[in-house]
């Protein structure tokens, strides 16, 4: 029997959304083959029975399909809200309702709620974390060491997760096993160059409707989701220009086509900027100082840290919302800077995130991820730890078996070839 609101512990916006969450959910399931399939290997299987997970991830109708199929491989989850913005509040009242899935996820919530839901999430005692930037992981480290033994591993899927973990990993604090999700090939191949790259540009015009034909575009960053925002702009007619510290992947973006420069030179010359470095302040003060009238500033990195909105609102006499997830910083010198979603992630704060096709291949190395650290607990060593290739060919093999794609196969004598030295040209 599918368990009711009053039933399980959760904070959601309404329960009576669930019946619209639950036709969100069902038309992103027809997307997610793969996933499926895990699903529904997991409800027989039962491989999470008696582990008790928290997941801090973006609560979108994808995410649903990765969060039944936790449950149905017998995990005990409590799932939170990664980012403020990105919650689909029809999809929380859906779980709760519809799969009796503990949720605490509150689009628009604040730091404080968002900080609270992450002790509600480590109350839970997981053994194993589903991050998105690396928070829950980062406060158990930081307050809660006493619940580090029952800890199997974590997943994470994020570049700054990433990053944040390898610093933890070098501060000799990950004294624990973490799944290196974010640079599966399955998913940053997909989920950050395509994905990002379409719901970016997606998220940009819902919020203002502008025509990126004939406009300068900057792509701060030329990482995979700097590399899917470019692709996606140029498509649609964009002059891009893309800023980097990285000598190779600044070199890589002159190759494909792209002016390459510092972003002292970009400033001045561009129509909208997308910051996608995982990093802090890319874009600052002295940049705002020389924008155009009217630039269009976003974010479509994980934190709302690449943008300096202090240095911004400092400068600017006035700030006023001009469209949903649209604000004008009217600055001193009597131009205006225009910021889109807050500085958060524009796909999620003003559109619906990554396509269902692409986060099928995601989230299915998010479960797989999590069925692994179970199969081998004990045998990990601390540290970060890569999603098993024989695992990321099944996602790609299963995906395109899906798609009614077949590829070739060696024959025994090219298997011979491959493997022997002596035979030459």
């Amino acid at each position: 029997m599918v368990a009711t609101p009053v039933q399980i512990k959760h904070e959601i916006k309404d329960p009576s959304l669930a019946t619209l969450g639950k036709q969100r959910i069902e038309w992103a399931g027809r997307e997610m083959p793969v996933l499926r399939q895990i699903q529904e290997r997991f409800g027989k299987e039962k491989p999470l029975s008696g582990i008790k997970l928290a997941a801090c991830c973006h609560v979108t109708t994808e995410t649903a399909h990765l969060a039944i199929a936790l449950k149905m491989g017998g995990a005990d989850a409590v799932l939170i809200a990664s980012n403020p913005l990105s919650t689909q509040d029809d999809v929380a009242a859906s779980l709760v309702v519809d799969h009796g899935i503990s949720v605490f996820a509150l689009k628009g919530e604040d730091s404080e709620t968002y900080l609270r839901h992450v002790e509600i999430a480590l109350d839970h005692k997981p053994n194993i974390i589903i991050d998105d930037g690396s928070d829950v992981v980062a406060t158990m480290v930081k307050n809660r060491q006493d619940q580090l033994a029952d800890l199997i591993g974590t997943t994470e899927e994020t570049t700054t997760g990433i990053v944040r973990l390898r610093a933890m990993f070098n501060d000799g604090v990950l004294t624990f096993p973490a799944m290196n999700v974010n640079d599966a090939d399955t998913k940053h191949f997909f989920d950050n160059r395509y994905g990002t790259g379409q719901s970016t540009l997606d998220g940009i015009i819902r919020a203002t409707n502008i025509l990126l034909a004939g406009k300068t575009t900057v792509i701060v960053g030329y990482g995979w989701c700097g590399k899917g925002a470019a692709l996606r702009a140029r498509g649609m007619g964009a002059n891009v220009i893309v800023t980097e510290v990285d000598p190779v992947r600044a070199i890589e973006a002159v190759m494909d086509g792209f002016r390459v420069m510092p972003m002292a030179q970009a400033a001045p010359l561009a129509d909208l900027f997308i910051t996608v470095t995982g990093n802090k302040h890319v874009i600052r003060g002295e940049h705002f100082d020389v924008m155009k009238d009217g630039a269009l500033v976003c974010n479509s990195g994980h934190f709302d840290i690449e943008i300096d909105l202090k240095a911004l609102g400092e400068k600017s006499a006035e700030v006023k919302t001009v469209r949903p997830f649209t604000q004008e910083y009217k600055l001193k010198s009597g131009k205006s800077v225009v910021v889109l979603g807050e500085g958060r992630l524009i796909n999620l704060a003003a559109a619906e995130g990554h396509p269902s096709a692409v986060m099928d291949m995601s989230f299915a190395n998010q479960a797989l991820a999590c069925e692994y650290l179970v199969k081998n607990q004990g045998k990990l060593e601390p540290g970060l730890h890569s999603i098993p290739v024989e695992v990321d060919k099944e996602i790609a093999r299963l995906k395109l078996q899906a798609m009614g794609m077949d590829i070739d196969t060696l024959t025994a004598e090219q298997v011979e070839y491959m493997n022997s030295w002596t035979v030459g040209t």
